[in-house]
């Protein structure tokens, strides 16, 4: 008869053996369970979670080269065949004027190197400046890639695209003007050193641009400063307008292509002007990278 007390008592402490309390067992509704919960609760609520790494620069920017060779593919074959084309038609234009020499090397490097002008400086403006005024730039800024990598991914792929033009002008133009073509291999470093001088420009004044339109006007007059300075004759330009071809990106490229047609060029210059030309490239793509960055977080 004195079991059944007993029995009763253990049932009403829920099981607790005698000499342990309900908040050293951790028990449900326990002050010192609860506390230990919401204490830790509070500490994972205030630790922010893990990002994703950032991408390194050379995977990005492969990534982006290829995003934008095939978004670009359809829509600017066209144009580099209206590009190639427009080259071939001005030296049969200048066939009629110039019968050979200096001026017959300016005319075909000139002409092969407008492709290069029309391609990566015009329609990489108007890229650019698309992008901008569509509000693309904010999904590139969304994304984990250095800005460095959606400039060079960028005018890479479109540089790509002038590759079959050039070569195509550059021998047309030798054939067409009885020219040596024995050392157009230097297209391999023409088209690249002159791509990537004018498609930083190209982005530049796609970037900085404050309308669409304007970027679209500004691409045309450089691919038309590129026709002017590049096509015709150097010697028979305003000592002031010579000036302003110094300035031009492609004029180095054009006048590394030219020097080429000797019969024994000179390397040194020839070097000396790719040098340039290259040195002109790093300095157009880190002001394009300064633009994406100052026109991505407007």
């Amino acid at each position: 008869m004195s079991v059944m007390p007993a029995v009763s008592g253990v049932s009403g402490t829920t099981g607790v053996p005698p000499g342990v309390s309900g908040a050293s067992a951790g028990l449900p509704g326990a002050p010192g369970a609860s506390s230990g919960t919401s204490g830790a609760s509070g500490e994972a609520g205030n630790i922010p979670a893990p990002l994703a790494a950032r991408a390194r620069l050379f995977p990005a920017l492969a990534a982006v080269y290829r995003a934008q060779l095939s978004r670009a593919r359809v829509a600017r074959i066209p144009l580099l065949f209206v590009a190639t084309f427009q080259s071939i038609g001005i030296m049969i234009l200048m066939r009629g004027v110039v019968d050979g020499g200096s001026e017959a090397r300016s005319v075909v490097a000139g002409s092969s190197v407008l492709v290069v002008a029309f391609v990566a400086l015009n329609l990489l403006a108007q890229y650019f400046g698309q992008l901008r005024a569509s509000g693309g730039l904010d999904h590139y800024a969304t994304l984990p890639v250095p800005p460095s990598a959606v400039v060079l991914g960028a005018a890479a792929a479109y540089a790509s695209f002038t590759v079959p033009g050039t070569i195509v002008t550059a021998v047309m133009g030798s054939v067409l003007f009885q020219l040596p073509m024995t050392h157009l291999w230097i297209l391999l470093a023409v088209i690249p050193l002159s791509g990537a001088a004018l498609a930083g420009l190209g982005a530049v004044l796609g970037l900085l641009a404050p309308r669409q339109e304007l970027a679209t006007l500004c691409g045309q007059l450089g691919m038309s400063a590129a026709l002017l300075l590049g096509v015709l004759p150097a010697d028979r330009m305003p000592q002031v307008v010579s000036y302003a071809r110094d300035l031009l990106p492609s004029t180095y490229g054009v006048e590394a292509l030219a020097r080429t047609f000797d019969g024994q060029p000179d390397w040194w210059v020839v070097c000396a002007d790719l040098g340039v030309c290259a040195g002109v490239a790093v300095v157009s793509l880190a002001a394009a990278t300064w633009a994406y960055r100052r026109a991505a977080v407007r």
